[in-house]
């Protein structure tokens, strides 16, 4: 009897294991949902109760604006002015949508931090063939490995849970996000010190996807989500150095694979560091590997709950802070960026607590972070160290491409409340371009061999 017993004990927590291992596609019933009750994207297509936010009806139109022969766009909001600004002074009056990162930084800066908030205006909006993909993920794709990788994606390639049921399949909806294809971008990476005096370092990076590489051979790249190089043009130290990553989707069973190339050497070596808690290139050890595009990588080492959603002030529509009439010395100052040049707007956010697994290793011990449920983007994350201080506040300044039909980031800032030191990534003002979409390219050029090419001094 007491065989028996352990026997059936035994079978039903390997089922449990199993069902836990493979969380489940929606039904086509759920998935109706999405166009309809819902955004494309899964957004709640509805208003709120006192209409401070809007419906979601379509986006920006990809005509809302001018755009210059550098590729930047004109603000379709120009004219507004904010709606009221929190301070340190009323900050305590809009806590509940208000991030304790945010908190932080008004009792870090009561003299200089602020929020300007603005009226809510809902402008993700992606191509109509992105839309089917959409609802073929939603039908087909299932995280597998304890959420470490995915089944049943390889037909849509984006937005792999757009009605999630779990904080993990949250996080996989920014890492699989729509990115506007092949995309090639000039920007700069800054670290001001704690007086605002800085030095810039300037990349040429782009990101590629297998099924948009003309030489891509079939089944060879079923477990990559896409292709990165990120080229330093300046400053002359730094020139020429190269680092190439084959982003792999499922990363416990196949890691990152990743290779830097030394101008200065003239040699090409696997780079490991890069990920999880890896020093960030060029970001003078004030952000990690994972901190780049607000979250990235496996995320393997943390337990992630979903805690689920609430309407917050988030950075948004950001076509102020981007515009390049500005100068890089308007919008770096001591401790943070230029408050009076960003703009916030209420909207609903997926919230997710990530926490550090036992026996695994990161300087981060907590992780919370907001997702903006248009665009599933990473808006604002509060970085908590191993005693459970908060350390570290990420704000991801959104702003709609209308022009290629796609979100993105217009600046990644990382706070450092302690040492009263930042971080700020992706600003492109006076850069030769902005955002190119769509160019050309060939899996020949994200090979180790092709770096010492890629190099440039």
């Amino acid at each position: 009897m007491t065989t028996t017993r352990t026997l059936l004990t035994t079978g039903a927590l390997a089922l449990s294991l199993l069902a836990t291992s493979v969380m489940a596609k929606v039904s086509p019933d759920e998935a109706a949902q999405l166009g309809t009750s819902l955004t494309p994207m899964g957004a709640e297509k509805a208003g709120n109760a006192d209409g401070s936010i809007p419906a979601w009806t379509g986006g920006l139109a990809s005509n809302a604006g001018a755009v210059d022969a550098k590729g930047f766009l004109a603000d379709p909001f120009a004219d507004e002015q904010p709606l009221f600004t929190i301070t340190a002074a009323n900050a305590e009056q809009y806590k509940d949508k208000l991030s304790a990162g945010q908190m932080a930084m008004f009792k870090r800066y009561p003299d200089s931090y602020k929020i300007p908030v603005y009226k809510t205006h809902r402008t993700a909006a992606l191509p109509d063939d992105v839309y089917s993909l959409v609802k073929t993920s939603a039908l087909n794709t299932e995280s597998v490995g304890g959420g470490n990788g995915l089944k049943g994606f390889a037909d849509s390639r984006y937005y792999a849970f757009p009605m999630p049921k779990t904080g993990v399949e949250v996080v996989w909806n920014h890492t699989t996000r729509y990115r506007g294809g092949n995309i090639k971008r000039l920007m700069t990476r800054v670290q001001p010190q704690v007086n605002g005096s800085y030095s810039m370092v300037h990349f040429e990076d782009e990101v590629s996807y297998p099924g948009n590489l003309a030489d891509q051979a079939p089944g060879k790249a079923d477990n990559i989500l896409f292709y990165f190089i990120q080229r330093v043009t300046a400053p002359s130290r730094l020139a020429g150095n190269v680092l190439l990553v084959h982003e792999t989707i499922d990363q416990v069973s196949e890691p990152r694979m990743a290779w830097l190339y030394n101008a200065g050497q003239r040699r090409v070596r696997r780079a490991p560091q890069v990920a999880y808690d890896g020093p960030a290139t060029a970001a003078d050890g004030m952000a990690t590997s994972d901190n780049y595009d607000m979250y990235n990588g496996a995320p393997d080492r943390y337990d992630w709950k979903l805690v689920g959603k609430k309407e917050m002030y988030i950075p948004y529509n950001a076509y102020k802070l981007d515009s390049p009439r500005l100068t890089y010395d308007q919008i770096i100052k001591p401790g943070h960026i230029n408050q009076d040049l960003t703009r916030y707007e209420l909207h609903r956010v997926w919230e997710v607590v990530g926490t550090l697994k036992p026996g695994e290793r990161h300087i981060y011990a907590t992780r919370h972070m907001y997702f903006d449920e248009d665009s599933w983007q990473l808006a604002l994350v509060d970085h908590y160290d191993g005693r459970g201080q908060l350390w570290r506040v990420g704000e991801g300044h959104i702003q709609q491409y209308y022009n290629a039909k796609v979100p993105g980031y217009t600046a990644e800032a990382l706070y450092d409340v302690i040492s009263g030191r930042y971080s700020v990534v992706g600003l492109k003002n006076e850069e030769k371009r902005s955002l190119e979409f769509g160019f050309k390219a060939t899996a020949s050029a994200y090979t180790p061999a092709a770096l010492r090419q890629a190099g440039v001094r």
